[in-house]
Parts: C-alpha cells; sequence; structure tokens
C-alpha cells in the first residue's frame, strides 16, 4: 500500500495568475479580494498556513469588515498566528494611508459652510482612535482652511483643551477663526458640561483676540454634534 502524503497548498502551488503579486500584474488591482491585498502586504505566511490564508484569518476576527480591521491594535493583529510586529505594522500603516486619502484634494483648499464640511474634513485624522484628541482648524477670513494643529490626546474619557495653546496656534497661523473639534471614542456624541464650559471659554478667548470661534464639533466615528447647528455656541 502506498504512503501518500497530501501537500499543503500554498501560494507557490497556485497558478501564476492567481498568486497576488502576480494577479495585480496581469488582472489590475481591482481584481483582488481583500484577502488577497492583505497577503501582499504580509508577504508570507506562518509555517502551517499561507499569506492568503492568514490574511482570511484576520478578516474572519475582524467580521469581513475593513472598517472594523482599522480599529484593530498592534496587539489585536499579532493575535492571528503568522502576523509579528513587522507585519502588524505593515497593515496599520496601509489602513491609515487609505483613511488619509479622504483628505482635501492635493492643491486644494476646504472651505467651510457648514458643520458637515467640518466632520467631512476631520474624519482622517479621527476615525477608529479609542482615545480622545482635541484639534484646532484655522481657517481665512473667507473660510478656508489654512491649517489644522492637533492641541491634545488623552485617554478613552477626555483630554486638555487650553484655550492658550489654541490661541497661539491660530495666530501663528494668522487665522481669522476657529473650529475645535474633539472625538468620543465612545461614539456617544451628547456634550458633557466640562465640553460646554470648555466652549464657552474658547469663545470668549475668541471675542478678545477677534479670531471668533466658529464652531465646536464632538466626533463619533458615525455621527457629530456640532454647537453651532443645536445652537448653544
Amino acid at each position: 500500500m502506498l504512503d501518500i502524503q497530501e501537500e499543503r497548498l500554498t501560494i507557490k502551488n497556485l497558478a501564476e495568475e492567481d498568486r497576488p503579486r502576480e494577479k495585480l500584474q496581469l488582472k489590475g488591482r481591482h481584481s483582488l479580494t481583500d484577502a488577497e491585498l492583505i497577503a501582499i502586504l504580509l508577504g508570507s505566511g506562518s509555517k502551517k498556513l499561507s499569506a492568503i490564508e492568514v490574511a482570511q484569518l484576520l478578516l474572519s476576527k475582524g467580521d469581513n469588515d475593513l472598517n472594523t480591521l482599522a480599529q484593530f491594535t498592534i496587539k489585536d493583529l499579532k493575535s492571528i498566528n503568522g502576523i509579528g510586529d513587522a507585519k502588524a505594522i505593515s497593515i496599520i500603516a496601509a489602513l491609515e494611508l487609505g483613511r488619509r486619502r479622504k483628505d482635501a484634494k492635493k492643491g486644494e483648499r476646504t472651505r467651510i459652510t457648514c458643520s458637515k464640511d467640518i466632520y467631512t474634513f476631520i474624519t482622517p485624522y479621527l476615525l477608529d482612535l479609542n482615545h480622545e484628541e482635541l484639534w484646532v482648524i484655522i481657517l481665512t477670513r473667507s473660510n478656508h482652511i489654512k491649517n489644522i494643529e492637533k492641541v491634545s490626546m488623552g485617554g478613552m474619557t477626555g483630554t486638555v483643551a487650553d484655550p492658550k495653546i489654541i490661541f497661539q496656534k491660530a495666530l501663528a497661523h494668522q487665522g481669522c477663526s476657529i473650529v475645535i473639534v474633539h472625538n468620543h471614542p465612545s461614539g456617544q456624541v451628547k456634550p458633557s458640561q466640562a465640553d460646554i464650559s470648555m466652549t464657552k471659554k474658547i469663545k470668549e478667548g475668541g471675542q478678545f483676540l477677534e479670531i471668533p470661534l466658529l464652531d465646536h464639533i464632538i466626533f463619533g466615528n458615525d455621527n457629530y454634534f456640532s454647537f453651532a447647528d443645536e445652537g448653544i455656541l
């Protein structure tokens, strides 16, 4: 009786046109599945799994949702067999590049006309964060975005909002007005009393310096709260 050992299917065993790198070259990037694109980032699999199989496991852990995957930490990614520090960092970097691509088009200055414009512009900076950050958007006289600066970074439930730092950044860029934005990692965008008090202080500082605060946005991944829209600015 012959002893036949079944050979495990690896990427090298695939037809050339079905290997992720070769498939991209032959058929274009749009022909690849999410798993195949991630496999290219991984470069290799583990002793027991091909790069595509590792990628499939990773996607499965993220419910096959790239938005969920974008929230994974290095530790989360390394929990998958076949992913170490280098591969985890490559995946996070690639997802971050994709997020930043949502930013304003090259060579164009975004003009703020409503709270939705602010939310759209700030999304690449705050999406999927698991801690709070406060940002100031510095505007020209015609409400075009002149610059954006991170003011502070905190924990899960709060961050420091120092009006002196906010207006120092606005003055450094000769801003005519500002918008402040901070995120709530929980997704709950209702302002706290601390948020309301902070907004009042910054508004008063802006009036004194003639750099008005046009809005304060509380950012959630899927929604937002605008102080200006709610008439409490």
